[in-house]
């Protein structure tokens, strides 16, 4: 009785969904919609009308009714609004409702049921942004189901995953539901280096000036330097786990490190380079910006002790770090951004 009853109301919904004779609520999609004179309205300029059209059916209805094409169609949009690890578990959701005879244990399939499964997920498995899952995410919602997977993708992935000093194979598609605007306001890097300075690890842009520097950052710690190399598209910088002082003294840390980039979109030739000599792991000194032991300096043009005048210059030499991140000597920066890392609980 009670089936047939939310069955029904589930039905009803769907009809009011559907049906535009009244309404007082206007939800603007896409980027050109028309306008009326109603009592509440709403924009999502960024999101396609058909995306947002699945998504009501699915809120009234708890319908979420895709054959292969729209569905691969679905989870090709940036503007999906979905974490990736909740993309993968409804991809597999739906997989499990085309082949009702298997349960969402993977242990208890055999090969006969792995291949079908397979076989309907062909085209949505190489869709999913697996490199943007966190360590917990892969290890429990993921290596369950490897032999789903293309063999050399998983080996990739755990290797991703397990060695933080290992580089990705191919190039890393953003998080689904992370964009650049207002959410991570920075003209050097994009999320694909964050992602991967976020697994080496387990806002705002001023003025250049150390003063600025000190007033901004010190007594801030787990914060990430990014620089720009002048007429280039090399990105260097550094992790601080530590707070920035400018007491003239030397950070000691275990957990500091730098790094380098070709540019923001080429991760296979990242450096990285562990601190080796931990007694010298930052420079805390009040005439500079962001220093990095004796291997990687910013400085004023001048080398003045004036606070105010801007860091403009970029010192690299391998001391105390365990490899070179460049070509060692001087040369002018462009740009600099400093964020502060914030870890989940």
């Amino acid at each position: 009785m009670s089936a047939e009853f939310f069955s029904k109301l589930i039905q009803n919904y769907v009809e009011l969904l559907e049906d535009d004779e009244y309404y007082d609520i206007t939800i603007e999609v896409g980027e050109d919609p028309n306008k009326d004179n109603v009592l509440a309205h709403i924009k999502f300029p960024n999101m396609s009308p058909e995306i947002f059209q699945i998504i009501l059916r699915y809120i009234y209805g708890g319908i979420l009714s895709l054959d292969e094409q729209e569905t691969s169609d679905f989870l090709k949009r940036d503007d999906l609004q979905m974490k990736e690890i909740e993309v993968w578990e409804h991809v597999l959701k739906w997989g499990l409702a085309q082949n009702s005879t298997l349960i969402s244990d993977p242990d208890t399939w055999s090969n006969d049921d792995i291949k079908t499964l397979k076989n309907t997920l062909q085209h949505f498995l190489p869709l999913m942004r697996l490199y943007s899952l966190s360590s917990k995410e892969f290890s429990q919602k993921v290596r369950p189901y490897k032999k789903l997977l293309n063999k050399q993708l998983y080996e990739d992935l755990l290797n991703f995953y397990l060695d933080s000093d290992r580089e990705p194979t191919e190039n890393i598609s953003l998080p689904r539901s992370i964009g650049i605007d207002g959410i991570f306001d920075s003209e050097i890097v994009n999320l694909n280096i964050v992602s991967i300075i976020s697994r080496w690890i387990d806002k705002r842009k001023d003025e250049f000036t150390p003063k600025k520097f000190h007033t901004l950052c010190d007594n801030k710690c787990h914060t990430v330097t990014f620089i720009k190399v002048k007429d280039s598209e090399e990105i260097l910088g550094g992790y601080n786990p530590l707070k920035w002082e400018s007491s003239r003294t030397w950070g000691k840390t275990n957990a500091s490190f730098i790094f380098s980039f070709k540019n923001k979109n080429n991760f296979k030739d990242a450096i990285l380079s562990i601190i080796k000599d931990t007694n010298n792991a930052l420079n805390y000194h009040s005439i500079f910006g962001p220093c990095f032991g004796k291997d990687l300096l910013m400085y004023t043009s001048t080398g003045s002790a004036d606070m105010d005048i801007d860091v403009t210059k970029i010192y690299n030499e391998q001391n105390y770090y365990e490899k070179s991140i460049r070509e060692g000597g001087n040369f002018p920066m462009e740009d600099y951004e400093i964020f502060q890392i914030i870890k989940d609980k």
